[in-house]
């Protein structure tokens, strides 16, 4: 499923327009990202919740080459899948 898929389902779910839908899940988009850049978590209690992880600098290895490389530090968003989310797919 992609954006289109979407804004289409939840204006046919919500009998609201395409347009409609779509202001609503960019509205949505942009609350969340604005609450992670922030640090703050965000929970939608029985979906999931969405969280900033620092992920440390550490050395890797280039698969070509196999050399070493560094790969810098830096923020990681997670996704924890709420209790009725996962009973919906199992």
């Amino acid at each position: 499923m992609n954006k289109t898929d979407l804004i289409n389902g939840m204006a046919e779910n919500a009998g609201i327009t395409k347009a409609a839908a779509k202001k609503a899940l960019d509205s949505l988009l942009i609350d969340i990202e604005g609450a992670l850049q922030k640090g703050k978590r965000v929970s939608l209690v029985g979906f999931g919740s969405w969280s900033v992880s620092r992920r440390s600098a550490r050395e890797g290895r280039n698969p070509q080459t196999g050399k070493t490389i560094q790969i810098k530090a830096k923020n990681v968003v997670k996704f924890k899948a709420g209790s009725d989310l996962s009973n919906a797919v199992n």
